[in-house]
């Protein structure tokens, strides 16, 4: 996939992920995602919160998004595993204080 098609992507599925949760705000949006209860975000629990909305837009089930199941039906397909490689990516953007977590405020803040 090209470049400058990732961040639109992203930007995107992470809201689309945002509105099917029903979250109003950042520290519930972290209580959704934190699997474990442990008040921050580890990467594995970013991963599987945020593939669950690439599961949806796959809708042939077969671990890849084709064109057609892109917003838009535009950009090059995506598979599962580059999708989980490009949520480590953001999320090690935006884990600032580089401790492996994201807290409510890291979570909050856009990746730099």
């Amino acid at each position: 996939m090209k470049r400058g098609r990732v961040p639109a992507l992203m930007i995107a599925t992470l809201s689309l992920g945002v509105a099917n949760a029903q979250v109003r705000d950042t520290s519930a949006y972290l209580t959704r995602m934190d699997a474990n209860h442990d008040g921050v975000v580890q990467l594995v629990e970013y991963q599987d919160w945020l593939s669950d909305t690439f599961d949806r837009m796959d809708r042939d089930r077969d671990g890849t998004l084709s064109r057609d199941e892109l917003p838009g039906g535009r950009g090059q397909p995506v598979t599962r595993v580059e999708w989980r490689a490009r949520l480590e990516t953001r999320f090690r953007a935006q884990d600032t204080n580089r401790d492996g977590v994201l807290s409510a405020r890291e979570l909050s803040a856009p990746p730099r």
